[in-house]
């Protein structure tokens, strides 16, 4: 089951379908669902290897983690429809999106594009082949998993598959040159991200023909736990003008 719906609101004028970043989960997002609910439906989703998922092979490839999304989220295209994603799960969203697109499903009203740089901006990365403890610091480096977490050792090692799993998938990803979106398209990043500068989020523009806008926030990669309440309501206005022009 790829789909987590934490408040269901079937009276919700636009869904929201949110894509975890690299070792994250649908949880992640519980704190949108309940903030946005109900004039938001959020839909997270979850990869697997990891949670209620753990038992499952991790994939290693965006394409096939795309194709794969693409599949249960073509359903939610009867209703406008918006995707967030943060870090991979923002080159992941834009994957899936692409795909829709192609298959004839309306433009998203919004794709938010949080701590990641633009697809076609690579850096030389090769955290997947680093040993589990180069792996953990890398995670608290960018302070994306719990500190109790990571001072555990049994729940490390349940983590640990899914997180190189993750690294190794946008490590080897690269972008089809030539594809666009055509929906306005929304970058948040942190003035401080160690991963993404202010000139890597730009970049997203010549990704689109809808539009772009960028956000920039206090903090670093992870600055939307801290300014999640500021991070919220820019999401919450962003769908509010969308569906205002729609």
């Amino acid at each position: 089951m790829w789909i987590r719906r934490y408040h269901p609101s079937p009276d919700s004028r636009v869904r929201l379908v949110c894509f975890p970043h690299a070792g994250g989960s649908a949880s992640f997002y519980f704190p949108v669902s309940a903030a946005l609910t109900p004039g938001v439906e959020v839909h997270a989703v979850q990869y697997p290897g990891r949670q209620d998922r753990r038992a499952e092979q991790p994939v290693e490839s965006i394409s096939a983690l795309a194709d794969a999304v693409t599949e249960v989220v073509r359903p939610l295209t009867d209703r406008p429809l918006a995707f967030f994603g943060h870090s991979l799960g923002a080159i992941l969203g834009y994957e899936v999106a692409l795909r829709l697109e192609a298959a004839g499903a309306p433009p998203l009203v919004r794709f938010f594009a949080s701590g990641r740089r633009a697809p076609s901006r690579y850096r030389p990365e090769t955290v997947s082949d680093r040993d589990d403890q180069a792996i953990l610091a890398e995670l608290r480096l960018l302070s994306g998993t719990n500190g109790d977490v990571l001072g555990d050792p049994e729940l490390v090692q349940m983590i640990l598959p899914a997180v190189r799993s993750d690294f190794l998938a946008i490590e080897r990803y690269r972008h089809t040159s030539g594809q666009r979106l055509s929906c306005p398209v929304v970058s948040l990043i942190g003035d401080v991200d160690p991963r993404v500068d202010e000139d890597e989020a730009r970049a997203w523009a010549a990704h689109t023909t809808g539009g772009y806008r960028l956000r920039i926030f206090p903090g670093g990669h992870f600055y939307l736990v801290d300014q999640a309440a500021s991070v919220i309501q820019e999401v919450s206005t962003e769908l509010s003008a969308a569906l205002k022009s729609s």
